[in-house]
């Protein structure tokens, strides 16, 4: 597991993150304070505080560098 900070400040943010990671087949899990939600769900990320960083938590032992490449918008 990785885990990264990342901000999605903007719904337009939103909408390319959750398309970005729909493609891969691992788990991602979006931490904040308390709360961790399934990355991969729109609702869910807007039921958080979007104006501060979250962690994203990835699920995946091998091709990492790939997701990572693909979250490079998002990293903070």
């Amino acid at each position: 597991m990785k885990t990264v900070k990342i901000s999605l400040n903007s719904i337009d943010k939103v909408k390319s993150f959750v398309n970005e990671i729909t493609k891969y087949d691992y788990d991602f899990d979006l931490v904040s304070g308390r709360y961790v939600i399934d990355a991969k769900s729109i609702m869910g990320i807007f039921s958080l505080d979007l104006s501060k960083p979250i962690d994203l938590n990835i699920h995946a032992e091998d091709n990492i560098d790939t997701v990572m490449e693909s979250l490079k918008p998002y990293i903070i």
